[in-house]
C-alpha cells in the first residue's frame, strides 16, 4: 500500500499533468493594439463607400450606416468595437470644455456632436491633448501596429487611418483606411504628406 505522502504526490502530479494539456490552457488575451487592428480589419468588405455627407447622429455612439463613411469613421468604429472608446462622446466633451483650442476651419461657434469627431483636424487636436502625439518620421520601424497616422492628400485633403500589423516586402507597415473606395488594408503609409503620428490607448 502506498503511503499517504506518496499518494498525495501522485495525485498532485496527475493534476499538474492534466492542467498542462491544451484543453486546460487559457488563451492569451489580445493586446489593445491587436483588438484595434482586428476591429479596423473587420470593416473591410463592410464599408464599401466613401460618403462625407453631414448626418444627424444618435448620441453617444452615433454612427452613419456602416456600408458608408469617411476615413475618420473607420477609426471611430475601430476604437468603439475594439476598445469600447467612443470618440464621438470624448471629442464632444473636450470641445465643449475647450472649444477655443480646436480648429475653426468650418466656422463653427460651438461644438457639434454630429460632425466634430468625424473631422481629421479635430481628432488630431484631441489626440495631441491626450499626450498621444509622437515624432513624425519616415522610418518604418517607428510605426507600430495600432498607431494612427494623419496626412494631407494632394496637400489639401486631411486623411487618417490605422497602422496594420502586416507589412510590405520592404518592411513598411500596411494601413487600414478609407481613402475613397471603402475600407481597405493596403500599402499607403508614406503615399501622402504625413501630418501626424499618434499612439493612443494601445
Amino acid at each position: 500500500m502506498l503511503s499517504a505522502d506518496v499518494s498525495r504526490r501522485t495525485v498532485l502530479g496527475v493534476a499538474l499533468a492534466l492542467l498542462s494539456r491544451p484543453a486546460f490552457a487559457q488563451a492569451t488575451p489580445l493586446s489593445s493594439a491587436a483588438r484595434l487592428i482586428a476591429a479596423a480589419r473587420a470593416q473591410v468588405g463592410v464599408t464599401l463607400l466613401y460618403d462625407p455627407a453631414y448626418t444627424t447622429l444618435a448620441f453617444p455612439n452615433g454612427d452613419v450606416d456602416r456600408a458608408r463613411g469617411v476615413c475618420t469613421d473607420l477609426v471611430i468604429r475601430a476604437y468603439r468595437d475594439g476598445l469600447a472608446l467612443d470618440l464621438q462622446a470624448l471629442v464632444n466633451s473636450d470641445m465643449r470644455a475647450n472649444f477655443s483650442v480646436y480648429p475653426k476651419t468650418w466656422g463653427l461657434k460651438r461644438a457639434d456632436r454630429n460632425i466634430d469627431h468625424r473631422r481629421v483636424p479635430n481628432l488630431a487636436t484631441f489626440w495631441s491633448r491626450q499626450g498621444a502625439r509622437l515624432p513624425l518620421t519616415d522610418n518604418p520601424a517607428d510605426w507600430l501596429p495600432g498607431d494612427i497616422f494623419t496626412s494631407l492628400i494632394g496637400g489639401r485633403l486631411p486623411h487618417t487611418g490605422i497602422v496594420s500589423d502586416l507589412k510590405t516586402r520592404t518592411g513598411v507597415p500596411l494601413v487600414i483606411h478609407n481613402i475613397g473606395a471603402g475600407a481597405r488594408e493596403e500599402p499607403g503609409l508614406f503615399a501622402h504628406s504625413l501630418t501626424g503620428h499618434f499612439r493612443w490607448r494601445v
